[in-house]
């Protein structure tokens, strides 16, 4: 019997040992994932990363703290339209800086070439707004400890207004352009 619980108690160490492992090499923080696997895009040296991609309630305690920053003449949707947000995530993977993408190299495209372009939100007022930002070598954006970061969706935002055809005519995909106007990589959302 002691023989049992002696090999027992190795198997168990060993299994311990075996788990803690695993998982050791580096790894960026995830937070959600909408449905595309928490796949790694590449657009120009950065990667990119949807967090999370959702229709915003302007109502919603939560929803509307997204929809803070917004230009003073910015018109609220109308009956056939809604807000849609986009998180994202980017990682530095070079051994040298890089500017991630402005707002305006996003744009959502559907099934009958319709482009959705996002507004501009001021980060001052606004801590979730996606931004350019230079990052170091294995530097991420949002960057650590900030709103965004620590935020319900983990992901810097860009804001849509879509219409609600979309509906009608998915899959939507989020593009991101680069140099020249080019998409340098596409992202499918789970709309």
């Amino acid at each position: 019997m002691r023989a049992r619980r002696v090999t027992i108690l190795i198997s168990s160490l060993l299994l311990a040992v075996g788990i803690s492992g695993c998982g050791n090499k580096p790894h960026p923080r995830h937070h959600a994932d909408a449905g595309n696997d928490a796949t790694y895009v590449f657009a120009g040296p950065i990667s990119y990363q949807l967090e999370i991609s959702r229709e915003l309630n302007g109502f919603s305690t939560l929803d509307s703290q997204y929809l803070h920053g917004l230009p003073a003449n910015t018109t609220a949707p109308g009956p056939d339209q809604e807000w849609y947000g986009v998180f994202m995530w980017a990682w530095n993977q070079t051994k040298t800086a890089q500017y991630t993408a402005p707002p305006t190299d996003f744009d959502i495209v559907d099934t009958q070439g319709n482009m959705y372009h996002p507004y501009p939100i001021d980060p001052n007022d606004n801590p979730y707004a996606w931004t350019s930002e230079l990052l170091r070598p294995n530097q991420t954006e949002p960057i650590p400890d900030s709103t965004a970061f620590f935020g319900p969706t983990g992901g810097g935002e860009l804001l849509f207004k879509i219409n609600t055809t979309a509906y009608a005519n998915r899959p939507l995909t989020l593009q991101i352009r680069g140099s020249q106007n080019q998409v340098e990589a596409t992202i499918p959302l789970d709309l």
